[in-house]
């Protein structure tokens, strides 16, 4: 069990969603409180949402649940370093409780990108729902305990409910003040670059057959000086608003093929490209002159892209992807599963890999259903001559059976958490 996902400690306690119910979150913040822990909350409640259901329906309002429960783990799982458990509170309001070792404003830039994360339009075959999340936000205190935490915090949000221009409320009574505003924030990802701040971890991928160290994904971090270590999510949250992007895209895909250099030949990178870069005509031309000046082998590299970064214009995406494809680059559709995938695009572009969304995962060893999901993708995939990644395999069951199913390679916890430079090719060359 990873200290990383403890919500799997109560792991289908809501049928809905399949995350931990609002006793056992009471149970695990107690026991966490009663340990000395440095305790944080985050409990989100999604304003319109009764409307939603109205006027869709309970299973339009179940979908969407569940999709605010999928991308609320996938959050945590990879903006938080500390122990971490997720929860359905109840109704349409949702529990985030984590050990996370930070300060005051950086809970509060993870809660506030949560929030945007949660507010993004949910595709769903009854039409686009969107939703407008509000959030009361906690750091427990000596003498604390799960019932007094849990009621500040619900009346917390109650009050925060009730507004329309706050979005989050510290359950202790103060604003939501930050001690570096939006704008000193932005400021400093411009100097980031220069000063060495952003650092590029690597998540091993291993083969499904013999476990075979085959590659690594590229992670990037921002250790900033005041803040600590902000992940990727608020990282390229905070380069949005200052229009910086595009720079802080090809400075990680720098220090990312500038890292992976000296690997063994048999190894490949994953990099994520952003619907930012897909968004400039010049895309594959300046990837594709990036690549040549790092003398990394083209054939050696994979691009990344998930379901977001072509909505905006799948037609352009694969023209764009296909360029880089013919120049060796290989292709994965990622986070495939989760949301309301558009098989349209298995059609349209250059496609080598599927990369399964960690909730294809996680329940398939105990689950028929899930595995009969899992089966029906594999037999997709290998119809279009697609190879399968499994993300998120966490324990020896979801890797044995990914590989017994027809998986090719998987990441996660199972083997190895994201590492360094030096750390990973260590790894590669032991």
């Amino acid at each position: 069990m990873s200290a990383m996902h403890p919500d799997h400690f109560a792991a289908k306690s809501d049928p809905l969603t399949g995350l931990a119910g609002r006793e056992a979150a009471a149970a695990r913040l107690g026991e966490w409180l009663g340990h000395g822990e440095k305790v944080h909350a985050l409990l989100i409640g999604l304003r319109r949402f009764d409307a939603l259901n109205l006027a869709y329906g309970t299973a339009a309002g179940d979908m969407v649940l569940g999709e605010v429960a999928q991308r609320l783990k996938h959050f945590a799982a990879d903006e938080l370093e500390g122990a971490w458990l997720a929860a359905r509170s109840g109704g349409d309001e949702f529990l985030l409780l984590a050990t996370e070792p930070c300060s005051r404003e950086r809970w509060q830039l993870a809660a506030g990108q949560l929030l945007e994360a949660l507010a993004r339009p949910i595709a769903t075959s009854w039409g686009t729902m969107r939703l407008s999340p509000r959030g009361a936000l906690l750091r427990g205190i000596e003498g604390d305990n799960a019932a007094t935490v849990l009621d500040r915090l619900g009346q917390t949000l109650d009050q925060a409910m009730g507004q329309s221009a706050r979005r989050l409320v510290w359950a202790d009574g103060e604003a939501t003040r930050s001690g570096l505003s939006a704008a000193q924030l932005e400021a400093d990802l411009l100097h980031a670059l220069d000063r060495g701040e952003i650092e590029v971890f690597y998540q091993p991928q291993f083969s499904c057959r013999d476990d075979r160290l085959t590659g690594g994904e590229a992670l990037a971090r921002w250790n900033h000086p005041s803040l600590g270590r902000i992940g990727a999510g608020a990282l390229f949250a905070i380069a949005e608003r200052a229009d910086h992007v595009a720079q802080l895209s090809q400075h990680i895909a720098r220090l990312a093929l500038q890292g992976a250099r000296d690997w063994p030949m048999d190894l490949r990178l994953s990099l994520n490209v952003t619907p930012n870069d897909l968004a400039s005509p010049a895309f594959a031309l300046d990837f594709g002159a990036l690549v040549k000046r790092s003398k990394f082998p083209a054939w050696r590299l994979t691009l990344e892209v998930t379901e977001q970064v072509l909505l905006a214009d799948v037609a352009h995406a694969s023209l764009a992807l296909g360029e880089l494809a013919r120049q060796g680059m290989r292709i994965a559709l990622d986070d495939f599963g989760a949301g309301f995938c558009n098989f349209r695009y298995l059609k349209l572009l250059p496609l080598h890999y599927l990369k399964l969304d960690r909730s294809m995962i996680e329940g398939v060893a105990g689950d028929a259903r899930d595995l009969a999901v899992l089966r029906a993708i594999l037999a997709m995939a290998g119809a279009l001559d697609l190879k399968v990644i499994a993300e998120g395999v966490e324990n020896e069951a979801q890797r044995a059976l990914a590989a017994s199913e027809g998986c090719a390679f998987y990441q996660g916890f199972l083997r190895a958490q994201p590492m360094g430079a030096a750390e990973f090719l260590e790894l590669a060359r032991g």
